[in-house]
């Protein structure tokens, strides 16, 4: 991975405890050895800091948006081994710059002070070199058969390549202010000759819209949006730094509007509708996390800057890691392991209609404690947020929902499957229920239901037509824009409210419907207000919103954001573009470029590209050049492909990603030998309204459920809808080898 990680490879690393205490024997400069004790002391202190201010708010019932939006991002588990790594190596690298800065008065060359053998120990003490040693894939068990929850060892000749913790992949070069980290912006530098206008103002001017306002889709469901959440929450996950306090100077990202790393406060403009725009007001907001050995500390290496990078913290693939987790400890905990059946982890204190649900969250602080606030009643009880294999479960009830369908669908399978194959050890009957979980997720629910209806025929047909087979060369990483700009499309197609829906499929009179900013970290909606069903028949039964030019961003996102009470409400749009400026992310027109579309240079041009002159007129009121505009805010902004509901551009990007995912995945699902012919026909006739049937107490669905309801589109009786055959998945008990003769051919 560009110059450090190959210095690190070369050198032949070998690993040592990541966050051991130093000693001489392993810092041979004694500069070098003070400036890493007290890099290990501040981060150290900043992280401890930051976790006690945290779960004091959290106890005290003080957790503001902005708490609870860096709580969720927080990196957990080898996530935040690696987050530690990285700050670890650029705080040392920082003090020794400064130190060396104060005596010689002039700027760090780290080859007059830092031998190979100090690079090398430095990488060792700091835990950076064992992100980017290569693991040995020959002793991992079942290796052609199930995948590693971590996805490690998918790729044979690389094994790291899609693997959890690992660099988002450029497709473009990152475009920093000062060309190696700072975000884009923020040292008040012209751009192509303009200054980039504030997130917020953008906001404002180009995405506000009223509940009243909203357009509803007239051939898609409220289940593609948050399907499309469900499917992102697989692929990508940008953690944030773990301190809310700046390295350098203590302050308070939270409390303070200063510019410092890893604060990146979003300020306020002059007349903005709802917030004070004094000198000191904005909303906070935090960096995500670097890569170790990216930004600062790979220019203090010696040599060209290695511009800073972000971590995927989850894997690459559609693997439904959202359900199994992206760790082997959190995979391990999600497991049922006191029977023999593969199940997955249930709740053992409440039961949606004697149906399963989602486990507490074993943490003793408990974020979702919101129903005293939201019902205004001091004796209603609370519950803890629910744990699954992403962190974002608990983000809306519509999401948990979806989460909750999929753990159960994981245990149907399992114990179907040991009906079948009574023979059968645990062990195999979670992996075999988790690889057929995940064939659901790739061509039958993503490419076959899913992405047509987003990315259009044309870039269906032109990208992601006939299977060509695996390709080790092909790298599936999930891009920085992809994770950070046009799979955020669907923030524009959601509903202001979350839909509860009766048998009938007519408002819940029990339960009724929900405002969206309502439904936030309130897993006791689900416990105590009708469980999952309501809320699923909300999702297949209504349409989504429609991304109109001038109704963009619901008020609940833009305006309302994970607010509670009074706290400051975040900006969905706004957050958007500042992580797209945080991350570096070229603009509009050079990936415009990057897909063969032509690159609009003035108002005229950019109002054909729009098919809306009002709405190029005020953008570039703001960007003064279509190559300033946010690439996010961009892409949002393009009229519909023929039959998709994203732009040319997002279509051109979100296709290639999927492209990349199938042609790089050594098990996907129709690899030969990755499942029998059999085992493949039987999977072809799956659908989300019978997986819906198998595992609620909902009797009528629409055939489909990703269009609404028409002539061609009715409620039909889940007798009516094909069940998934699993006699495929029956083995000789004579073999002797459990799930030995699953397969016909052995993936290479």
């Amino acid at each position: 991975l560009e110059m450090l990680f190959s210095v690190l490879l070369v050198l032949g690393v070998s690993l040592v405890p990541a966050h051991s205490s130093p000693t001489e024997k392993y810092l041979g400069s004694p500069l070098l050895q003070r400036c890493f004790e007290d890099a290990k002391k501040l981060v150290d202190d900043a992280y401890t800091y930051s976790r006690e201010e945290s779960l004091r708010r959290v106890r005290r019932d003080v957790v503001s948006p902005h708490d609870a939006l860096r709580l969720m991002k927080q990196p957990r588990g080898d996530t935040r081994s690696a987050v530690r790594s990285a700050d670890y190596m650029a705080q040392t690298l920082r003090l020794l710059h400064d130190r060396v800065h104060h005596v010689h008065k002039r700027s760090l060359n780290a080859t007059d002070l830092l031998s190979e053998e100090d690079l090398r120990r430095l990488a060792n003490i700091t835990g950076c070199s064992a992100r980017v040693s290569l693991p040995q894939c020959r002793t991992t068990p079942n290796l052609n058969k199930y995948r590693t929850i971590t996805s490690i060892c998918n790729n044979l000749n690389n094994p790291r390549i899609g693997a959890a913790n690992t660099p988002f992949t450029r497709w473009l070069p990152a475009q920093y202010d000062d060309g190696i980290s700072q975000p884009k912006g923020f040292l008040n530098r012209t751009i192509n000759n303009f200054l980039l206008p504030l997130v917020r103002q953008v906001s404002n001017n180009i995405l506000s819209t009223t509940d009243a306002g909203v357009v509803s889709d007239t051939e898609y469901t409220h289940m593609v949006t948050l399907f499309g959440q469900w499917n992102d929450h697989d692929l990508t996950f940008t953690p944030f730094s773990p301190s809310i306090r700046s390295f350098s100077n203590g302050v308070n990202c939270d409390e303070s509007c200063e510019r410092t790393e890893p604060c990146i406060p979003i300020p306020i403009p002059p007349g903005d509708p709802r917030l004070p725009s004094r000198p000191d007001s904005c909303i906070p907001a935090f960096r995500s996390a670097p890569v170790c050995g990216t930004g600062y500390s790979a220019y203090n290496f010696g040599g060209d800057p290695n511009k800073r990078e972000q971590i995927n913290a989850l894997t690459a693939f559609l693997d439904l890691s959202q359900v199994y987790g992206s760790e082997d400890k959190l995979a391990l905990y999600l497991r049922d392991l006191e029977n023999n059946d593969g199940l997955l982890r249930v709740n053992t204190e409440f039961r949606d209609n004697r149906r399963e649900v989602l486990p507490f969250h074993p943490l003793q602080v408990n974020m979702c404690a919101t129903r005293a606030r939201v019902t205004n009643d001091s004796n209603a009880r609370e519950v803890p947020c629910f744990i699954a294999g992403d962190v974002r479960v608990d983000e809306n009830i519509a999401l948990t929902s979806i989460h909750t369908l999929f753990v159960r669908e994981h245990n149907r399978l399992a114990r179907e499957l040991k009906r079948l194959n009574p023979h059968w050890d645990s062990e195999t009957l979670y992996q075999e229920a988790r690889k057929i979980m995940g064939a659901y997720t790739q061509v039958l629910f993503v490419f076959r239901d899913y992405l047509p209806h987003i990315v259009g025929d044309d870039a269906m047909r032109r990208q992601l037509g006939r299977y060509p087979g695996y390709n080790p060369n092909v790298d599936p990483s999930i891009s920085n824009v992809f994770a950070t700009a046009a799979y955020r499309f669907a923030h524009l197609a959601i509903q202001p409210t979350i839909s509860r829906l009766d048998a009938n499929y007519r408002e819940n009179p029990q339960f009724p419907s929900v405002p969206l900013f309502k439904a936030f970290f309130t897993p006791w909606r689900i416990v105590f207000e009708g469980g999952i069903d309501p809320v699923l028949r909300g999702l297949i039964g209504r349409p989504a919103k429609l991304n109109t030019q001038d109704h963009m961003l619901v008020d609940a996102l833009r305006e309302r954001l994970f607010q509670f009470v009074q706290h400051l409400a975040l900006d969905l749009g706004s957050l958007n573009m500042q992580r797209g400026r945080d991350h570096g992310l070229p603009g509009y027109n050079a990936w415009r470029r990057f897909c063969g579309l032509s690159q609009p240079r003035n108002q005229a041009e950019l109002a054909q590209v729009l098919n809306n002159r009002d709405l190029a007129r005020r953008l570039l009121q703001l960007y003064g050049t279509p190559d300033n505009i946010d690439v996010w805010m961009g892409g949002v902004a393009e009229p519909f492909v023929r039959g998709g509901r994203v732009g040319p551009l997002f279509a051109c990007l979100i296709a290639s990603q999927f492209q990349r995912i199938r042609q790089g995945d050594r098990l996907w699902y129709e690899k030969p030998g990755v499942f029998t012919p059999q085992q493949r026909a039987a999977l072809s006739t799956a659908t989300l309204s019978r997986i819906i049937c198998d595992n609620t107490g909902i009797n009528t669905v629409p055939t489909d459920a990703f269009n609404v309801l028409s002539n061609r589109n009715r409620l039909v009786n889940c007798s009516s809808l094909r069940r998934l055959n699993l006699s495929a998945w029956r083995e000789r008990p004579c073999t002797g080898n459990s799930g030995s003769q699953l397969q016909t051919e052995m993936p290479r």
